[in-house]
């Protein structure tokens, strides 16, 4: 799966013209804010655990950090994330382009309450150069998420 299968699964409800693509990378989240120029909480970055057979994704705010005590307290178990090279088979997306659309069946997928003080922000579309802006609203809606979850660290 890539870009391909976002836009396709954004054409279902009209909205794969407003995929970005980019001339240089935004598989970071420093990147993606300079592609975008936006600020780098504004990214919607997704994250990949394993949690014994199955994969979760939790969506956060570009500037957060897991906190393993939020994420056992909610998940019942400690927080490892998928390894970098099992990325692609395991979510349908490689590390850098990991969004919360179109992804393999099975994978549950969370958003972080740090992506609640915007009114828009940017997930990656599946590619290392690829992003699109929604609101809160429509990222929740979009990503079939089960949950609002609080897993992030305190920012100071």
């Amino acid at each position: 799966m890539s870009i391909e299968a976002v836009r396709k699964y954004f054409a279902e409800f009209g909205m794969d013209d407003r995929i970005q693509e980019f001339e240089t990378s935004s598989a970071t989240v420093a990147l993606a804010a300079e592609a975008l120029h936006c600020e780098e909480e504004r990214i919607a970055k997704t994250l990949a655990f394993q949690k014994d057979d199955e994969v979760i994704l939790i969506v956060v705010a570009g500037d957060q950090k897991i906190d393993n005590r939020k994420f056992k307290a909610y998940f019942q178990k400690r927080a490892r994330m998928v390894a970098f090279d099992q990325v692609e088979e395991a979510v349908g997306h490689a590390a850098g382009g990991v969004r919360p659309f179109a992804v393999n069946e099975g994978v549950k997928i969370y958003l972080d309450i740090s992506l609640q003080k915007f009114v828009t922000v940017f997930p990656a579309c599946g590619s290392s150069n690829s992003a699109i802006e929604l609101t809160i609203d429509e990222l929740a809606r979009y990503a079939n998420s089960l949950a609002w979850v609080d897993v992030c660290k305190e920012v100071e």
